[in-house]
This record gives C-alpha cells, sequence and structure tokens, in this order.
C-alpha cells in the first residue's frame, strides 16, 4: 500500500451545539478517486475545506506531503482582481507548469480566456474555476460539487478528463452518473463521524442500507441486555457487593451508550399538495418559433401534453431549453406557431436561479408568505415547524434568515414551499442543483407518483431516467440551431435512439454508395436487348413471392407492439418492458423498410425484364 499523500485523523469541529465533525477520517493515496457523500449540512464542504488548509479544525491531526500540491475547487470562486478569465485561470499554475494546459481547458469548457469575470454567468464561473484547478494537474484535486450549473456535454467531457488525470481526487456531488464513472472509493459522512469503502459509488447505497441495518440491530440487543441487568437488580440473588458495584456500573455504561446513540438523519417525507384536476390536454404548441436577432432558438415545432406527463428538456447550456419552456408554459410569446394552455390549470416553478428567495426573510415567513405560525398543506392546517421537520430543518431554524442556509437548504427551502401550494403543472427548472441524495429520492418520488404533469430542465442523466416519459432534445446537440425533437423515454432511451438512427443513416449510404458502384460497373457491360432477353433467377423469383408474406407477418408484430406501448402507464410500470418493446419495434420497423426496398427492385426489374 503506498503512504498517503494527506490524511486527516479524529476531526473534530464544533460551531455550537451538536459537533458538525466529531472524530472524522479522511486518508488519500496516489491514484484514489474517492467520493464524499452525505447529507446536506453533515459537513461534507467542511471536511475538504480542512483538507485544503482553508479552515482549521479544533482538534485532530492533517498531515500533507510536504511536496504535494493540493487545488480546492470553491462553490463561489472569488474574480477580484483579474481582468479576465484567462488571468484567473493561470493564477494557479505554479512553476513549471505548462500554460497551454489553461488553453486547452478553457476551450473545452467553452471559454475564450478573454471574458470578463464580473460578467459571467454561474455556470461560467464553476468553468472558469474548474480550469484554475484542472491546470496545473496537481497531486490532490478537491472537487465540490463541480458538475453544478455545467451541461450534458460538458459534464461527459469532464468525466472523461478526470478519469485521464494524475491526481488523485476527492469530489463531493449529487450527479449518481457522475460519481459512479469517476469514483474508486466511497467516504460516507454521517452524524460526524466517517466510514469508508474502497469500492465506487455504484456500491455505496447497498453498503450504507447494511451499516444502518447492523447498527439498529446492535442497539437492539444493546436495549434487550440492559432489560436483563435491571431485571438482575430487581430480582436477583444478591451477590458480593463488589461484584454488584461493577455490575451497576455497566448497567450504567449501557444506559448511556442507548441514550446517547444518535440515529441516521431523518428521511425527507412530503408529497405534493393536488390541485383541482387539470384537463387531459395540459399543452398545444403548433409550429411555434423563436429568433433573437439572425439566431434561431427554435425551428417550428409542435407538441402536445396530456396529463400525467412528464417530460424532460436537455440540451447544452445556451441552446434555448429556459426559453421553450417558457414559450410552452405560456411566459413568452412565440414569434409564429400558437401555444394553446388546457383548463384548470394550477402552476408551480423551482426556478434554477433562486429568484424567488428574499435572503432577508426567515423560513417560516417565506413558507407561510407572512401570514402567522400554520400553512394550508393538502387541505390541511399545518403548523410551520412541524411541516419544516420533514424536509429536515430543526424547529429552531423557522426564525433563522433565508441567507444563513446553504446551498442545498436553499434548495430544500424552495421544494418545501412548492409542494405545499396546489398544483397539477410542475415546472422544474435545474432541481437538482445542490440537493443531496437523500432529496433527490424525495424528488423522484414525487414527480413519480404526482397525478398531474410535470415539464423538468436537467443536466441530470440518473434523475432523466427515473422521472421523464419522454424527452425533448435538440436535433444537432454540438451546434444547435433550434430544430428540436421529442423522445420516447429518459436519457438513455434518447441516446439509443440517436445511435439507432445515425446507424441506420449510415446503412442507408452504404448501400446508395454499393448501389452506384454496381451501376457503374454494370454499365459499360450492358448491350441493347440484354434485359428483354434476360429473366429472374430462381431465387429472385422465391423472394419476390415470399417477401409479401413476410411483409404482412413483420406489419402484424409491429401493431401488436404499437399496442401494448399504447398503455400511457406501462412506462411507468414496467420501464425495462417498455425499453425491450421500443429496440424490438425499431428492429422490426427497419427489417419492413429493407423487405420493401428488396420488394420494389424485384418487380422494377421483373417489370423491365417482361417488356
Amino acid at each position: 500500500m503506498a503512504p498517503p499523500i494527506l490524511k486527516l485523523d479524529d476531526i473534530s469541529l464544533s460551531f455550537g451545539g451538536t459537533p458538525l465533525l466529531d472524530g472524522a477520517n479522511l486518508q488519500v493515496e496516489p491514484g484514489d478517486r474517492i467520493c464524499l457523500v452525505g447529507r446536506n449540512g453533515s459537513g461534507k464542504s467542511t471536511l475538504l475545506k480542512i483538507a485544503a488548509g482553508m479552515v482549521e479544525a479544533q482538534s485532530g491531526e492533517v498531515f500533507r506531503h510536504p511536496s504535494a500540491t493540493v487545488r480546492y475547487l470553491e462553490q463561489a470562486p472569488d474574480f477580484e482582481g483579474f481582468a479576465t478569465v484567462a488571468a484567473y485561470a493561470e493564477a494557479g499554475l505554479g512553476p513549471g507548469d505548462d500554460p497551454y494546459r489553461v488553453t486547452y481547458l478553457l476551450s473545452h469548457l467553452g471559454l475564450t480566456g478573454a471574458e470578463d469575470p464580473e460578467t459571467l454567468s454561474g455556470g461560467e464561473a464553476r468553468r472558469a474555476a474548474l480550469a484554475r484547478v484542472m491546470a496545473p494537474e496537481p497531486d490532490i484535486l478537491l472537487l465540490d460539487e463541480p458538475t453544478n450549473h455545467l451541461d450534458l456535454p460538458t459534464i461527459e467531457w469532464l468525466e472523461d478528463e478526470l478519469m485521464r488525470s494524475r491526481s488523485a481526487l476527492v469530489v463531493i456531488s449529487h450527479d449518481r452518473r457522475f460519481l459512479e464513472k469517476v469514483s474508486n472509493a466511497t467516504v460516507w459522512l454521517d452524524r460526524g463521524t466517517s466510514r469508508r469503502i474502497d469500492r465506487g459509488f455504484a456500491h455505496f447505497e447497498a453498503w450504507r442500507d447494511e451499516v444502518l441495518e447492523a447498527e439498529e440491530l446492535e442497539q437492539h440487543k444493546l436495549g434487550k441486555a440492559i432489560q436483563r441487568e435491571e431485571h438482575w437488580l430487581r430480582y436477583g440473588v444478591t451477590a458480593r457487593r463488589k461484584r454488584n458495584m461493577r455490575r451497576l456500573g455497566e448497567l450504567q455504561t449501557m444506559r448511556s451508550r442507548h441514550r446517547g446513540h444518535k440515529g441516521p438523519q431523518g428521511t425527507v417525507q412530503a408529497t405534493a399538495s393536488d390541485a383541482q384536476e387539470s384537463g387531459k390536454l395540459v399543452i398545444e404548441a403548433d409550429k411555434v418559433t423563436k429568433n433573437y436577432g439572425e439566431r434561431t432558438i427554435v425551428a417550428p415545432f409542435s407538441i402536445r401534453v396530456h396529463r400525467g406527463d412528464c417530460i424532460g428538456l436537455v440540451g447544452p447550456n445556451g441552446a434555448g431549453k429556459t426559453t421553450l419552456l417558457k414559450i410552452l408554459t405560456g411566459q413568452l410569446a412565440p414569434d409564429s406557431g400558437t401555444v394553446k394552455l388546457g383548463t384548470n390549470l394550477e402552476i408551480a416553478t423551482l426556478d434554477q436561479r433562486r429568484e424567488d428567495l428574499n435572503p432577508d426573510d426567515t423560513l417560516a415567513h417565506y413558507l407561510t408568505d407572512g401570514r402567522g405560525e400554520s400553512l394550508i398543506v393538502n387541505g390541511e392546517q399545518r403548523h410551520v415547524t412541524g411541516y419544516m421537520k420533514e424536509f429536515l430543518f430543526q424547529p429552531e431554524q423557522a426564525r433563522t434568515p433565508i441567507r444563513n442556509l446553504s446551498g442545498g437548504e436553499r434548495a430544500r427551502l424552495m421544494l418545501a414551499r412548492i409542494l405545499s401550494r396546489p398544483t397539477n403543472l410542475l415546472i422544474l427548472d435545474e432541481p437538482t442543483n445542490d440537493l443531496d441524495i437523500e432529496t433527490l429520492d424525495l424528488l423522484q418520488e414525487i414527480v413519480a407518483g404526482f397525478s398531474g404533469t410535470v415539464i423538468l430542465v436537467s443536466h441530470d442523466r440518473d434523475f432523466l431516467d427515473r422521472t421523464v416519459t419522454s424527452t425533448i432534445a435538440p436535433a444537432n446537440p454540438e451546434a444547435p440551431d433550434g430544430r428540436w425533437i421529442e423522445y420516447a423515454g429518459g436519457y438513455s432511451d434518447m441516446m439509443a435512439q440517436r445511435r439507432g438512427a445515425i446507424e441506420e443513416r449510415r446503412k442507408a449510404e452504404k448501400a446508395e454508395k454499393a448501389d452506384k458502384t454496381r451501376t457503374s460497373d454494370a454499365a459499360p457491360a450492358e448491350r441493347p436487348g440484354d434485359k428483354a432477353r434476360g429473366k429472374l433467377s430462381y431465387k429472385q423469383k422465391f423472394a419476390l413471392e415470399s417477401l409479401p408474406k413476410e411483409m404482412e407477418k413483420i406489419q402484424s408484430e409491429i401493431a401488436r407492439r404499437e399496442e401494448t406501448m399504447a398503455d400511457p402507464a406501462l412506462f411507468s410500470k414496467d420501464q425495462a418492458t417498455f425499453n425491450r418493446l421500443a429496440g424490438e419495434l425499431e428492429t422490426l420497423r427497419t427489417d419492413l423498410t429493407r423487405m420493401e426496398e428488396e420488394w420494389l427492385e424485384l418487380e422494377m426489374l421483373r417489370e423491365e425484364l417482361e417488356g
């Protein structure tokens, strides 16, 4: 085993009250790819800052190898004093580092380097910060939510770049797919302490559940042991005084352990408040377009959204996802085309910029709209502190200003508010930003069980696969031109359909080239009267007679699958069957097209030869 280049041992830190970190450990060796997981507020970012030397622990030991270089990605980078993004990124280089790395990284992250840091959006600021910390290729790379505000192409590029990097990695992220790809070890920060498994994030949840089950069993056994000892004290035969005092001391120790045990943090428990049912047709857009100057954001696009649909919008930053979303929900008028909204719509929106939050508001005031100590949820009056507990806020936080909350807590607070309002159309614009994995699980369950309609914009591939019934994406994601296509299923289904379409196009181009080659080769040898004197071969005759029967069989198979897939509940009830049927349907349609073309060619050849 290689010696550690970074080691945090028995780290403790408290900001008053319950310790945030209480004996936490973190050890990083060359080649490690560690994902640091835990609930919002469990101390993940704080532990990373201690590792980077930005925060000092109250107790414990911190060791960094003297020659090791460490770079830390902050959630809120400081650009003060830098005239351009390139100057900011180059400031992260050390002696002997290659300055070309900055140019390379900025280019792949979609920046030129000439941008003014004061005008950067949240996503652009994150990209600039990534270039700064990755350019030196440090020995240890500490990344706090690196995928926040990044689009899918950039996230996938970042995955590949980190996997090629020589840097040891410790990363905090809510993106399951990202963590599964880049990690080979997992550190779980829970109730102030840490546990480690030398396997990637894909194995984390099963391991976590085993740990919690074992812990629950241990507490049950301890409770039984206490009951036995208490029974002995009351009814047992009196033994020697010294032995009695020893057992009494052991009992007190067991009681202390049992009382002092902190169970796992609660889980968020919530459902969306249902409004009156909307009409069956929620949105009907017919050939809508939108242009800004000479740039086309939405080319003619049509869609019908029905009650119960869950539609995902994906694409690179700047492709126009939010613009299309606003057009579909009536917030922005299209340049041409029409949008009709259904009847009885009650719309609730989670905005990616969290613009709905006033930093001076308290949590209670925000949730109740300043109407006292209670709010109405699903027709029932609830005290605000009781409702806050369902979203893992403590009662004493009711009077806390929103400015004191972390990014994840703010997202959770907005989620609590919109779920308390009656709604039948949920609009979620980047809902997964800053949420911990457990709250993401809750949001997935809410979306899956919501009786109304959901339209969401997200770059989280796992979240899309678990929730949406169809996905809208740019026809050309590498160079968006305003054309949008709706695909059945989630992100993985969309990618599979795209690969299938590309493969079919390649086959068609290959067949066309082969036909041209055969035609050009045969042309010189052809003489007048050859066709009249020729005839179909036995194989061609057999194909001409048998193909119609084969096509009938395939058409009936296609109809049978289409009938099964027409069930609107099939995708949510049995996604595996839906995906299998979709794949079979594509194969059958391809086979049918091939047979039709072959039969048509043979029929034309027969007519040509016969007269």
